[in-house]
């Protein structure tokens, strides 16, 4: 029965999105809840995931068509995961003769449940019988009540350190890894990949370290088996006399492992005849174990392969990691849910390049150790191309046109010494950060400074209907926060920051930040901004002509801080000291806001961060 895939509501006021990227193809295999697609709004990009389990019929959008929301994207056609089950049995098949040709060609039928013991042992692994720590799935966001296992990191019977990564589970809001909650042996996996389970659900269990997992380690040998259908050859020497006639070849055994399996068992027991003799030549069988272990080591690597090329990683990240030679499983990703970005692929390949040019770093500390070290600048991998430019982006600057386009901006500024400021948050830093969970950076002092002289200053705070020729004075300080992310600057709102307190301001901007830069944001929490602050000292530059986002009428900039000397009133006299300065800057709408109006604003932002009235709120 066809199932049709639909966008959507992503949000209050998202009523359309374009489709970025495709991540399934015509007539592939899709699972529930299973990303599907992803499609870019003017809020927030996301993944859609398929609404049920079956075969993608038909894609009814391409990538790049805008569509509204309710419109369908896609068809499901359930009714195909027969057919596609199908080929199970048959494999099933193909792998049970392999055991029958493996019981007459060494008489003892003991073979033959040999590989019939794993199987059994493979079933009880996702039993619960092994005893330890249980591993279970975490709440992943307030509406998420389950979620999809991607990826084990780890395999049965491997050490695991507490808080290591230990596998990746998908969900339709957010992709993720799950730690390991305890150090010790990972005894077993009790959901395996591509199976869903409930929040809470047991997802595997972790022993004492140096624990042998029992169950689980005899599922490790069973895929080893049918992996190469050759492995009964293996046992086939092992009966006596047969294996040592060929002594003197064993080089040769290595051969047959790669022929057809009843070639290999025809030889076998013809020379089974003459073996008597070199009985105590078989010493030199000795190593033939050795191409065995290789051969199993040889096992994990394409699996590890295969689990590194199904990782969710961008095409420009996979992109930047070939051309500067990073294996992206060695990355260890710090975007949502351990995504790798490309910062971390930039940093990793600077790390390979420092590491492997250790002498000229040694000697320039040598040659001038009174200098400020040049920073080693990497040419980007976007130099000399021509690229398509992203929906954030293309976002991003139709906004910022239309509000060049439809307002009257200019930009003034004030130097505010912050001296008091500095030193009440290196008193109050580390209780702070102690009592309310989050660490005290300056940003919280220049967003409630912000906020209270809004208050005394509306019309900073407003919005101009033109349609209706009006003005809206805010009755609430709505401020929108910029934050650079990987895809572009995006502005959450702290919404009433004008009755928070420092804490509470500080918990709002960390948590909103953290939500921007792991992809996690809403488009409800990027919606309402009466006011905007914009922190572009965080990168060095000293004061910037910001511009005034749409529907609002002002926004404030906020400089870096740096020490010089400036010039000081103080009881005995002018006198000059080194300080911490900063400048602050209020890029404004000329159509409603005065250049006096700027000023008078600017000041009283400036008279509170330098009174730096903060102690009753930092418990000093």
């Amino acid at each position: 029965m066809p199932v049709s895939v639909t966008l959507p509501a992503l949000g209050e006021s998202v009523t359309e999105g374009t489709v970025t990227r495709w991540l399934k193809a015509e007539g592939e295999r899709v699972e529930a809840d299973e990303p599907l697609l992803e499609v870019s709004t003017d809020k927030v990009d996301t993944e859609i995931p398929a609404p049920a389990s079956g075969v993608l019929a038909s894609i009814k959008v391409a990538e790049d068509e805008t569509i509204e929301v309710g419109a369908e994207l896609a068809v499901i056609d359930d009714g195909s995961g027969a057919p596609a089950a199908a080929p199970a049995p048959a494999a099933e098949q193909v792998q049970a003769p392999a055991p029958q040709q493996a019981a007459p060609a060494a008489e003892p039928a003991a073979q033959a449940p040999a590989p019939q013991q794993p199987a059994p042992a493979a079933e009880p692994a996702g039993g619960s019988g092994a005893e330890g720590t249980d591993v279970v799935l975490p709440a992943l966001g307030e509406s998420v009540t389950e979620g999809t296992v991607t990826r084990w990191l780890k395999e049965v019977g491997e050490e695991v350190a507490e808080d290591e990564p230990l596998l990746e589970v998908s969900t339709d809001k957010v992709d993720t890894e799950i730690p390991a909650p305890t150090s010790g042996v990972l005894l077993e996996i009790v959901v395996a990949e591509d199976e869903t389970a409930e929040v809470g659900a047991k997802l595997a269990v972790i022993g004492a370290p140096g624990a042998a997992p029992a169950a689980p380690a005899e599922p490790g040998q069973a895929p080893a088996q049918p992996a190469a259908a050759p492995a009964p050859a293996a046992p086939a020497p092992a009966p006596a006399p047969a294996a040592q006639a060929p002594a003197p070849e064993a080089p040769a055994q290595s051969a047959p492992a790669a022929a057809p399996t009843p070639a290999a068992q025809a030889p076998a027991p013809a020379p089974a005849k003459p073996a008597p003799a070199p009985a105590p030549a078989r010493p030199a069988a000795a190593p033939a174990p050795a191409p065995a272990e290789p051969a199993a080591a040889q096992a994990p690597a394409p699996a590890a392969q295969a689990a590194d090329d199904g990782a969710y990683v961008t095409p420009l990240v996979r992109k930047l990691a070939t051309e500067n030679g990073v294996d992206l499983s060695t990355v260890k990703g710090t975007g949502v849910g351990g995504r790798i970005r490309k910062q971390d692929v930039v940093a990793a390949a600077e790390a390979a390049k420092a590491a492997a040019a250790p002498a000229p770093a040694a000697q320039a500390p040598a040659a001038a150790p009174d200098r400020k070290k040049a920073p080693a600048l990497e040419v980007s991998p976007l130099r000399g191309q021509t690229v398509k430019m992203t929906r954030m982006r293309k976002v991003i600057g139709d906004n910022m046109m239309k509000a060049l386009h439809g307002q009257a901006q200019l930009s003034s500024v004030v130097e505010v010494d912050v001296t008091r400021l500095m030193r009440l948050r290196a008193q109050a830093k580390d209780a702070f950060a102690a009592r309310e969970g989050v660490k005290l950076s300056p940003m919280p002092f220049f967003v409630k400074a912000a906020a209270q002289a809004l208050k005394a200053h509306p019309v900073v705070n407003a919005r101009i209907n033109e349609d209706e020729g009006t003005v809206t004075y805010f009755d609430s300080e709505n401020v929108g926060i910029a934050v650079d992310s990987e895809k572009g600057l995006m502005t959450p709102v702290i919404k009433g920051a004008g009755d928070l307190n420092l804490a509470g301001i500080a918990k709002a901007t960390a948590d909103l930040a953290g939500k921007v830069r792991g992809n996690k944001i809403t488009p409800d929490e990027l919606a309402g901004a009466t006011f905007t602050i914009s922190n572009t000292g965080s990168r060095g530059a000293l004061f910037d002509t910001i511009i005034v986002p749409p529907n609002q009428v002002a926004i404030l900039g906020i400089g870096a801080t740096v020490k010089r000397p400036a010039v000081i009133e103080t009881p005995e006299g002018t006198v000059i000291g080194v300080r911490d300065m900063t400048y602050l800057t209020l890029s404004y709408d000329h159509r409603l806001v005065d250049g006096a109006d700027a000023a008078r604003y600017l000041t009283a932002v400036k008279d509170i961060l330098e009174a730096g009235e903060f102690e009753v709120e930092l418990g000093l």
